[in-house]
C-alpha cells in the first residue's frame, strides 16, 4: 500500500491533478483504508483531498486552517496563490456559474432519473456521468459579449482566458470555453453557488439566458468583484 500511496501522492503533487477513472483514483474513491492513508498523509502536510462525484478528476488543496499560514503572509492577504489578479478572479467566478452551476443541474437531474442518490461514501456504484455532453461548455464571443467590458476589455478578457486555460481552470477549442480538470474542484460549490444564486449575479445570467438550479433573488451588487475561494 505505500508504494501505491507514495505513486498517487507524487502523481498528485506534479501533475496537479488526475482522472477519477485512473486505477489509483478509482482505489482511493472506493477502498476506505487506501482512502484514509491518503488523507493521513496529506493532513500530515497541511493538504487534503479535493474531490467530489460530479467532478472528473481529484486534486489536493490546502486544509482550511492553513489559508492563513499561506494567503495570511505579507501585508495583504492573498485570494490565491496561483498569481491570479482581481479580473482574472472574477472571470474565474463567471465561468464557473455558466459551466458548473448547469452541469451540476443536469448531473442530478440523471442520477435522481436512474435511482442513484448516491448515498455511499464514497459514491462509486453509479458513477455519476461526465464530459461534454453534460457540461458542453460557452462561446467565447457570448462571454465575451455579456461580460467582456466588466472584466478589463478584449485585451484583458483574452490574456486572463489564456491564463485560467494554462492553470487547468477552463479548456479552449473552437472558440468554445469548456470546462478544465480544476474548475469542479478549486472552488467551494457549497459556499459560492448560494452567493450567485441569490445574488445579482444570479440575476445577470437569468438575463444572459443562462439556467440556474434556482430562481434568483436580488442581492450582493457586488458579485463580479467577489474573490472565489480558491483551494489550492
Amino acid at each position: 500500500m505505500d508504494q501505491a500511496l507514495n505513486i498517487l501522492l507524487a502523481r498528485l503533487l506534479a501533475h496537479r491533478f488526475i482522472p477519477r477513472r485512473d486505477p489509483l483514483a478509482r482505489r482511493a474513491l472506493i477502498d476506505e483504508g487506501f482512502r484514509e492513508s491518503l488523507e493521513h498523509r496529506l493532513n500530515e502536510c497541511g493538504l487534503q483531498l479535493l474531490e467530489n462525484p460530479y467532478a472528473e478528476y481529484i486534486a489536493v488543496g490546502l486544509k482550511p486552517e492553513m489559508e492563513d499560514w499561506v494567503f495570511g503572509e505579507g501585508e495583504n492577504w492573498l485570494s490565491n496563490n496561483m498569481g491570479l489578479p482581481r479580473d482574472a478572479i472574477a472571470l474565474l467566478v463567471v465561468l464557473w456559474a455558466l459551466i458548473v452551476l448547469p452541469k451540476r443541474e443536469r448531473q442530478i437531474a440523471r442520477a435522481e432519473g436512474a435511482g442513484d442518490t448516491q448515498s455511499d461514501m464514497f459514491g462509486e456504484q453509479k458513477p455519476i456521468t461526465h464530459g461534454e455532453e453534460i457540461a458542453p461548455g460557452v462561446p467565447e464571443d457570448a462571454v465575451y459579449a455579456d461580460f467582456g467590458k466588466k472584466l478589463g476589455g478584449k485585451a484583458r478578457f483574452s490574456m486572463n482566458l489564456g491564463q485560467l486555460a494554462k492553470l487547468g481552470f477552463v479548456v479552449r477549442r473552437n472558440k468554445m470555453i469548456q470546462e478544465g480538470p480544476l474548475l469542479d474542484l478549486m472552488i467551494d460549490y457549497a459556499k459560492l453557488a448560494p452567493r450567485i444564486i441569490e445574488g445579482a449575479l444570479g440575476e445577470v445570467l437569468k438575463l444572459s439566458g443562462t439556467r440556474i438550479a434556482v430562481e434568483a433573488e436580488p442581492g450582493d451588487d457586488e458579485a463580479l468583484d467577489d474573490s472565489a475561494e480558491l483551494e489550492a
